[in-house]
């Protein structure tokens, strides 16, 4: 099934948030790497790759469906973080951003009857869900730690064993 004229502005949307968010996680990851926590800095360079492989989930689905998806303009994110802390709230907040516009997303095919968007807008509302309490885990880790130190250098370890990958979406 064709998409719909009038979803066109709102995936269209959704996919500049999703470069969008690519953007600010690399700008927190420069905030890190520039504090010296490389672990820290190689989770958000990580997200970052992740937040493409959304985009491009969004931008297949439009194509698949007869559309021309179109990026809108990705400002440079106002990022004044001086603290691990302030990083990832400003990451946290940026997820709960995310997840509003996809539920916003999901409501607007809703009311045009769009039910072939369904599978991919519930594997996001799933997907935003683990986002958040990810990010609201390494919150409440960081506020924990506090301003020791070793605690911090031990998260700071630990978030940088996570697992790479690509930008293109899976299967």
């Amino acid at each position: 099934m064709k998409i719909h004229d009038t979803l066109m502005p709102a995936f269209d949307a959704q996919i500049t948030l999703e470069m969008a968010a690519s953007t600010v996680y690399r700008q927190l990851a420069i905030e890190m790497d520039v504090q010296d926590l490389p672990g820290m800095a190689a989770w958000l360079r990580r997200q970052a790759d992740e937040e493409l492989v959304h985009a491009n989930k969004f931008i297949d689905h439009v194509v698949d469906r007869g559309g021309h998806p179109r990026v809108g303009t990705v400002e440079a994110p106002a990022v004044d973080t001086a603290t691990p802390l302030a990083v990832f709230e400003a990451a946290l907040a940026h997820e709960e951003k995310v997840s509003q516009s996809i539920r916003d997303l999901y409501l607007a095919c809703e009311k045009e009857g769009d039910l072939d968007s369904r599978p991919l807008l519930n594997w996001f509302l799933d997907e935003q869900v683990e986002e958040e309490a990810t990010v609201g885990e390494i919150v409440a880790q960081v506020r924990m730690v506090g301003q020791d130190g070793a605690g911090l250098l031990r998260l700071d370890r630990e978030l940088g064993g996570r697992p790479g990958g690509s930008t293109e979406p899976a299967g």
